[in-house]
C-alpha cells in the first residue's frame, strides 16, 4: 500500500468507496455521493489523500479535510473524513491515511482537526482514539437519517507541535 496525494483520475474510485459507506448507514447523514465538481471545491488540496493498492493503483481508501469556518480565529481548524474501501478494512488503510492527514496539517500550521461519528461506528471511534483524538462531546439527536434521530460523537486531534 502507498500513500499518495488524491487527484481527479481517483474520482471515480474515490466517489464509489465514499458511496458504499454511505449505503451502509453508519457513516454520513448524507444519503448520495456528490459529484466530483463539487466534491473536489470542497475539500482542501494539500490535503487530501488516497491509499493505493500495491502497483495496481486501485484505491484502497480516502481521507479529505475541509475548512471549518472562513473566519481567520478558525484558520487552524479543519473537519475530515475517511473512508476505507470495505474489502480494504483491517489492513491498516485508515490508520495510514490519518496519519499523512495528520503530518499535512501540522505542516500546514493547522492545530485542530475534528470530525463527527455516528456512535454505532465503533470501529471508526477505536480508530481515531488510537491516532490521537479525543472525544469531547456528543450531539444528541442533531438529525434524522433513514427516519431515525441520530447522535453524532465530536471529536478532535491537537495538534502537539503547532500552536
Amino acid at each position: 500500500m502507498r500513500i499518495e496525494q488524491l487527484r481527479p483520475e481517483h474520482a471515480e474510485q474515490v466517489l464509489a468507496i465514499y458511496q458504499a459507506g454511505i449505503d451502509e448507514g453508519n457513516a454520513t447523514f448524507e444519503t448520495q455521493a456528490p459529484e466530483w465538481a463539487s466534491f473536489d471545491k470542497s475539500k482542501l488540496p494539500g490535503h487530501r489523500f488516497v491509499a493505493l493498492e500495491g502497483n495496481g493503483g486501485r484505491v484502497l481508501g480516502w481521507v479529505a479535510a475541509s475548512a471549518v469556518s472562513d473566519r481567520c480565529a478558525y484558520a487552524g481548524v479543519v473537519e475530515h473524513s475517511v473512508y476505507v474501501h470495505p474489502d480494504a478494512r483491517g489492513r491498516g488503510v485508515a490508520r495510514a491515511l490519518l496519519d499523512a492527514l495528520i503530518a499535512s496539517t501540522e505542516a500546514d500550521g493547522i492545530w485542530t482537526i475534528q470530525s463527527g461519528i455516528f456512535p454505532e461506528n465503533r470501529a471508526g471511534l477505536a480508530l481515531h482514539a488510537r491516532a490521537g483524538f479525543r472525544i469531547i462531546g456528543t450531539r444528541e439527536r442533531i438529525g434524522r437519517h433513514r427516519g431515525v434521530w441520530r447522535d453524532v460523537v465530536l471529536l478532535e486531534r491537537r495538534s502537539s507541535v503547532v500552536g
